[in-house]
This record gives C-alpha cells, sequence and structure tokens, in this order.
C-alpha cells in the first residue's frame, strides 16, 4: 500500500509542479535494470521511479488504477503478458523511429503498444555423457521413443513453456501441437516441478537427460558465485533447437507505454535508451540475456554457446495463441 500511495503522490505532484520524472511498473528485479535507469536519470535528467511486482500483479494493478494510475511503462516478461496487456486495453501506441531503428520487426507489436528489450532461447540443457546431440534436432524430437524417461521441463502453466506451446501452435496447428504435448508427456522422467534452474540441476545430477529450459538461467548458474551451480553449469550443454526448420523459440522481456500514461514522452525517451547500443550491451553483458538490437552481439558464456537461427515469427501471432496452449496441454496431461 505504501508504495502504491507513494507513486500516486508522485503522479499528483508532476501535475503541480510539473516534475520531470516517469514512472515504470516492472517484472524485472535485476540490477542491471537498476544501473540502466541511474544512468539514463544521469543523461537525461529524468528521474526514474521504480515498482517491482510480479506480472499478474502489475496488470491487475493497472486495471484497478484505472485513468487514475501514475504508471508511464509495463515492463514484464514472456510475450504472453505483453499480448495480456494489450487486450485488456492497459497499454497505448506509440511511434518512434528510433524504436523501429533499434528493434527489429518481429520483435515489436505491429500497433507500437508492446517493444522487446531482451531476449532468451528456449533451448534444450542436456548431459552429453547420455546423450548424443545428433539425435536431437526440433522441439519435437525429444519425444521420440528413444527418449522415454528421459526428459524433464516445469509446468505447462508456466509463462515461457505456455508461449514455448503457443509457438508450436502458431507453426504446426493444434493437432500436431497435441501429438507433441502427448509425446512430451509420455518422456517425463518426473512430473513436472520447479523452475528453470531445478529442470538444469536434475540434468546434471542424472534425474534427467534433457530438460527444455530458457538460456538466461545457464547463465546466471555458471556466474552464481555457488560452486556447485558453476560446475553444474560446466557439465551441461545447451542445444538450440529447430535449426533446420524453424528456429529457435525466443522468450522476451519487453516493454509498454501505459494507456493513461502523464508522462509519455519521457516513457518513450526510457524504452528509446534501454534497447539502444549502449544500453543493450550492458543488459547482454551484466544479465546473460540476447540483445534484441541488431547492432549490439551477445556477450561471455551467452556469446560461447555460438550463433544459432532464431525464429522470427512475429510474436504476437504466438500470444494469440496463448489461450489455445492452456488447453491443448490441458488435453495433453502436461500438469
Amino acid at each position: 500500500m505504501l508504495k502504491k500511495l507513494t507513486l500516486c503522490s508522485l503522479f499528483f505532484a508532476n501535475i503541480l509542479f510539473g516534475a520531470n520524472e516517469v514512472n515504470v511498473y516492472s517484472q524485472r528485479h535485476y540490477d542491471s535494470d537498476k544501473a540502466l535507469f541511474k544512468q539514463f536519470e544521469e543523461k537525461t535528467g529524468i528521474k526514474v521511479n521504480l515498482i517491482t511486482a510480479k506480472a499478474e500483479e502489475l496488470v491487475s494493478r493497472l486495471t484497478i488504477e484505472g485513468t487514475n494510475s501514475p504508471a508511464d511503462i509495463l515492463i514484464t516478461a514472456d510475450i504472453g503478458n505483453l499480448y495480456e496487456a494489450k487486450e485488456k486495453d492497459l497499454v497505448q501506441s506509440v511511434t518512434s523511429k528510433t524504436l523501429e531503428e533499434n528493434i527489429p520487426k518481429h520483435l515489436r507489436d505491429e500497433d507500437g503498444k508492446w517493444f522487446a528489450i531482451t531476449k532468451r532461447a528456449r533451448l534444450f540443457v542436456y548431459n552429453p555423457k547420455t546423450v548424443n546431440p545428433k539425435d536431437l534436432g526440433d522441439y519435437f524430437s525429444i519425444t521420440k521413443p528413444e527418449f522415454k524417461g528421459k526428459v524433464i521441463t516445469r509446468s505447462s502453466t508456466n509463462s515461457y513453456n505456455k508461449s514455448l506451446l503457443a509457438s508450436i501452435i502458431a507453426h504446426s496447428g493444434e493437432e500436431k501441437s497435441l501429438e507433441f504435448v502427448k509425446g512430451l508427456v509420455n518422456n517425463f522422467a518426473r512430473e513436472p516441478k520447479g523452475a528453470d534452474k531445478d529442470q538444469i540441476r536434475a540434468v546434471a545430477s542424472g534425474e534427467a537427460d534433457i530438460a527444455i529450459v530458457n538460456s538466461y538461467y545457464l547463465g546466471v548458474m555458471a556466474n552464481s558465485g555457488d560452486k556447485v551451480d558453476e560446475e553444474i553449469a560446466k557439465e551441461v550443454k545447451v542445444f538450440f533447437p529447430a535449426q533446420n526448420t524453424t528456429g529457435t523459440h525466443m522468450n522476451i522481456s519487453g516493454a509498454s507505454i501505459t494507456k493513461f500514461s502523464p508522462n509519455k514522452q519521457n516513457a518513450i525517451k526510457l524504452i528509446e535508451f534501454l534497447t539502444s547500443v549502449e544500453a543493450q550491451g550492458k543488459l547482454a553483458e551484466g544479465n546473460y540475456e540476447y540483445p534484441v538490437n541488431p547492432k549490439v552481439k551477445p556477450s561471455g558464456i551467452v556469446a560461447s554457446w555460438g550463433e544459432f537461427k532464431e525464429d522470427i515469427i512475429p510474436l504476437n501471432e504466438v500470444g494469440k495463441q496463448t489461450k489455445k496452449a492452456v488447453e491443448i496441454a490441458t488435453k495433453g496431461n502436461w500438469k
């Protein structure tokens, strides 16, 4: 409640005193983001007021606040959350030549209502002692009979898996997607549980041979300062699925200008800054994510995994299939 009252107070202060600020509701909680907000403040003189919470909490908050919302920017992970905010009419269209130059077309909304700021590959992590990478291919490859009892991933209700399945639906249709789900479930080494890091640890421990995870988490483990996790990150290998077909599914974090933004121009400036070469380089270096700006290359361990073909389907097409993904996962008994 205190945070909410503080931002509401800031909203009225902006009106009364013309304060040069921008108010951000963000699902992201990284030091790299905070450092960039500080840099933006120093560069522009625009103060960044930050509130962090889970995506569903931020979307609910915007809905409740309505026209009185002090928020200028909504930042969330996953295309499903961005698409939901758009569908609920919580965000507005923005036209920016800078954003068009910084972000490839498939990574921004066709109506200018969301813009990707970072990417993560939804890939396979495998145990090289038990899996020959030549036996892996597209996402359907892990549903083959030879992988029975060897595959793990987190729950189908997880946003990353919902978007992955939504992308499979967008590419292959509902019938093939249901076949994928049934094959995946049939090959599970255990029922879905835990987060992506838990899947990686399970592969290293021998509980499973292959896991579906976001690339970011392996980067975090490799540089965590935890000797056990760092050793695990060295033991497992990464495989980029679908190199001969659609390309590896890319999950994103993205930003939208809220519908009733009181500081719209400042908000646009902040998103433009976050997608600039300068900021993208720091996100790639400090947070183990892939940059969305094509002028910036991956960094560190992420770069060491090598180049790969990305799925460049317009992410709105993935967002449209999110609800259907839930239905198909349920029908296929993916818990």
